[in-house]
């Protein structure tokens, strides 16, 4: 059964770093495709950032160059290095695993950016 957790959200100042991670059981992060999403209270979840399994990565337009996805492969983990936070990336962020079959959702970190 796959499984996914996150951590590592939390609160920090405008222009602060923080470095949630995603744990996967059951499956291998190396070998599916990897997200992060972020969804707003009352607004659908918005793409952030993907890594596949060749590596190549993929960001939205608004936090092009700020974050970065990583993937850890011996830990099965995948990263969302978040630089330049705003109050705007204020949000609860999610990890996203996607097979041929289905797409899978952690529980969610709460990112907090005070201004």
């Amino acid at each position: 059964q796959v499984q996914l957790v996150e951590s590592g959200g939390g609160l920090v100042q405008a222009g602060g770093s923080l470095k949630p991670s995603c744990a996967a059981s059951g499956t291998s992060v190396r070998i599916n495709p990897m997200a992060w999403y972020l969804q707003a209270p009352g607004k659908l979840r918005e793409f952030v950032a993907q890594i596949l399994s060749d590596g190549d990565t993929y960001y939205s337009d608004s936090i092009q160059g700020r974050f970065t996805i990583a993937r850890d492969n011996a830990k099965n983990m995948v990263y969302l290095h978040m630089d330049s936070l705003k109050s705007g990336d204020t949000d609860v962020y999610y990890c996203n695993l996607e097979t041929f079959r289905r797409s899978y959702w952690g529980q969610g970190t709460q990112v907090t950016v005070a201004s």
